[in-house]
Protein backbone atom coordinates (compact mmCIF):
# COMPACT_ATOMS: atom_id res chain seq x y z
CA UNK A 1 0.00 0.00 0.00
CA UNK A 2 2.92 2.64 0.64
CA UNK A 3 4.45 1.80 -2.79
CA UNK A 4 1.28 3.08 -4.09
CA UNK A 5 1.57 6.40 -2.17
CA UNK A 6 4.42 6.59 -3.53
CA UNK A 7 3.61 6.27 -6.63
CA UNK A 8 1.16 8.60 -6.67
CA UNK A 9 3.47 11.02 -5.16
CA UNK A 10 5.78 10.66 -8.20
CA UNK A 11 3.10 10.73 -10.41
CA UNK A 12 1.70 14.49 -8.93
CA UNK A 13 5.18 15.63 -8.15
CA UNK A 14 7.49 14.72 -11.23
CA UNK A 15 5.80 17.27 -13.95
CA UNK A 16 5.85 20.17 -10.86
CA UNK A 17 9.63 18.72 -10.70
CA UNK A 18 10.09 18.60 -14.59
CA UNK A 19 8.69 22.29 -15.41
CA UNK A 20 10.92 23.96 -12.14
CA UNK A 21 14.29 22.26 -13.29
CA UNK A 22 13.63 23.48 -17.17
CA UNK A 23 12.53 26.85 -15.97
CA UNK A 24 15.79 27.17 -14.03
CA UNK A 25 18.21 25.61 -16.77
CA UNK A 26 16.76 27.75 -19.36
CA UNK A 27 17.29 31.12 -16.64
CA UNK A 28 21.13 29.40 -16.44
CA UNK A 29 21.34 29.44 -20.42
CA UNK A 30 19.97 32.89 -20.47
CA UNK A 31 22.45 33.99 -17.77
CA UNK A 32 25.37 32.23 -19.92
CA UNK A 33 24.30 33.86 -23.02
CA UNK A 34 23.66 36.86 -21.76
CA UNK A 35 27.53 37.06 -19.57
CA UNK A 36 29.18 35.96 -23.05
CA UNK A 37 27.10 38.99 -24.74
CA UNK A 38 28.19 41.50 -22.20
CA UNK A 39 32.04 39.97 -22.19
CA UNK A 40 34.92 41.67 -23.63
CA UNK A 41 36.45 38.39 -24.73
CA UNK A 42 35.59 35.59 -26.42
CA UNK A 43 35.26 32.72 -23.64
CA UNK A 44 34.64 29.82 -26.48
CA UNK A 45 37.19 30.61 -29.01
CA UNK A 46 39.39 31.19 -25.78
CA UNK A 47 38.53 27.83 -24.09
CA UNK A 48 38.87 26.04 -27.11
CA UNK A 49 42.06 26.91 -27.51
CA UNK A 50 42.94 25.74 -24.36
CA UNK A 51 43.46 29.07 -22.75
CA UNK A 52 43.12 28.32 -18.81
CA UNK A 53 42.16 31.45 -17.70
CA UNK A 54 39.26 31.85 -19.95
CA UNK A 55 38.11 28.31 -18.80
CA UNK A 56 38.23 29.59 -15.09
CA UNK A 57 36.34 32.92 -15.71
CA UNK A 58 33.61 30.85 -17.47
CA UNK A 59 33.33 28.08 -15.44
CA UNK A 60 33.07 30.23 -12.32
CA UNK A 61 30.54 32.47 -13.97
CA UNK A 62 28.27 28.96 -14.28
CA UNK A 63 28.64 28.37 -10.67
CA UNK A 64 28.23 32.13 -9.79
CA UNK A 65 24.35 31.80 -11.53
CA UNK A 66 23.62 28.90 -10.89
CA UNK A 67 23.95 29.63 -6.71
CA UNK A 68 21.12 31.91 -6.66
CA UNK A 69 19.07 30.38 -9.39
CA UNK A 70 19.32 26.98 -6.99
CA UNK A 71 18.35 28.97 -3.71
CA UNK A 72 15.34 30.81 -5.83
CA UNK A 73 14.10 26.92 -6.88
CA UNK A 74 14.50 25.25 -3.72
CA UNK A 75 12.46 28.25 -2.40
CA UNK A 76 9.81 28.45 -4.64
CA UNK A 77 6.34 27.20 -5.20
CA UNK A 78 5.53 27.86 -8.75
CA UNK A 79 7.38 28.34 -12.07
CA UNK A 80 6.22 31.90 -12.24
CA UNK A 81 8.16 32.19 -9.40
CA UNK A 82 10.89 30.78 -10.19
CA UNK A 83 10.88 32.88 -13.91
CA UNK A 84 10.72 36.23 -11.86
CA UNK A 85 13.43 35.69 -8.85
CA UNK A 86 15.67 34.04 -11.13
CA UNK A 87 15.30 36.49 -13.96
CA UNK A 88 16.35 38.98 -10.94
CA UNK A 89 19.42 36.94 -9.34
CA UNK A 90 20.49 36.21 -13.08
CA UNK A 91 20.18 40.64 -13.76
CA UNK A 92 22.38 41.03 -10.50
CA UNK A 93 25.28 38.31 -11.48
CA UNK A 94 25.44 40.30 -14.46
CA UNK A 95 25.59 43.53 -12.79
CA UNK A 96 27.81 41.95 -10.32
CA UNK A 97 30.27 41.06 -13.17
CA UNK A 98 30.82 43.86 -15.00
CA UNK A 99 31.62 45.44 -11.46
CA UNK A 100 33.83 42.99 -10.69
CA UNK A 101 35.39 43.36 -14.25
CA UNK A 102 36.45 46.84 -13.70
CA UNK A 103 38.02 45.72 -10.41
CA UNK A 104 40.72 43.74 -12.13
CA UNK A 105 42.63 46.12 -13.85
CA UNK A 106 42.76 45.16 -17.97
CA UNK A 107 40.88 42.05 -17.45
CA UNK A 108 40.10 41.22 -21.36
CA UNK A 109 44.20 41.64 -21.87
CA UNK A 110 44.80 39.66 -18.86
CA UNK A 111 42.19 36.66 -19.54
CA UNK A 112 43.24 36.35 -23.19
CA UNK A 113 46.86 35.97 -22.41
CA UNK A 114 46.01 32.89 -19.48
CA UNK A 115 46.52 34.57 -16.18
CA UNK A 116 44.88 32.76 -14.02
CA UNK A 117 45.88 34.92 -10.97
CA UNK A 118 43.55 37.36 -12.66
CA UNK A 119 41.16 34.79 -13.64
CA UNK A 120 40.98 33.22 -10.14
CA UNK A 121 40.50 37.12 -8.93
CA UNK A 122 37.27 37.52 -10.93
CA UNK A 123 36.06 33.78 -9.77
CA UNK A 124 36.35 34.76 -6.05
CA UNK A 125 34.28 37.76 -6.57
CA UNK A 126 31.43 36.81 -8.55
CA UNK A 127 31.25 33.45 -6.12
CA UNK A 128 31.48 35.46 -3.36
CA UNK A 129 28.85 38.06 -4.74
CA UNK A 130 26.67 34.92 -5.69
CA UNK A 131 26.65 33.13 -2.10
CA UNK A 132 25.38 36.35 -1.21
CA UNK A 133 22.75 37.04 -4.04
CA UNK A 134 21.45 33.14 -3.27
CA UNK A 135 21.18 33.92 0.69
CA UNK A 136 18.82 36.89 -0.67
CA UNK A 137 17.00 34.93 -2.57
CA UNK A 138 16.67 32.16 -0.12
CA UNK A 139 15.14 35.02 1.87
Amino acid sequence: MQWRLILDSLGTGLPVLMLHLAATLLLLGVGIAGYMAITPFHERRLVAAGNPAAGMVLGGTVIALALPLAATLATSTAALDILIWGAVAVLFQLIAFAVAALLVRDLRAQIEAGNTAAAMTQVGIQIAFALINAAAMAG
